[in-house]
């Protein structure tokens, strides 16, 4: 299996982070196999697309909660990585666990 898990729908709370918070946790290196995604369908379209990055963060964005993390945006560019060998990612990680949201 590609994931540790997939679930539909993100098992917690809402952490309201805006785009601009995301843009300063520094991306990370991610093992494929730690992640459990939030959705269960992925957008052919957007797994073939050339420019699928064009808008929005080059990075996806996961949630560490209760020790687990959570792929919440970006299952295009994991699963993209793995298809080409890959097993890790660069992604932007919000640790919940810590509580510690990034100042606007």
């Amino acid at each position: 299996m590609i994931f540790k898990g997939v679930r539909d729908g993100k098992p917690y709370p809402e952490h309201g982070l805006s785009y601009r918070q995301w843009s300063q946790i520094p991306p990370r290196q991610i093992r494929l196999d730690e992640l459990v995604t939030t959705t269960t369908v992925l957008a052919l379209d957007r797994l073939l697309s050339e420019d699928s990055t064009f808008y929005g963060d080059l990075f996806p964005h996961a949630v560490r909660w209760q020790g687990v993390i959570y792929l919440e945006d970006g299952l295009h560019r994991a699963v993209r990585a793995a298809l080409r060998n890959r097993t890790v990612l660069h992604a932007r990680v919000y640790d919940m666990d810590a509580e510690s949201v990034p100042q606007s």
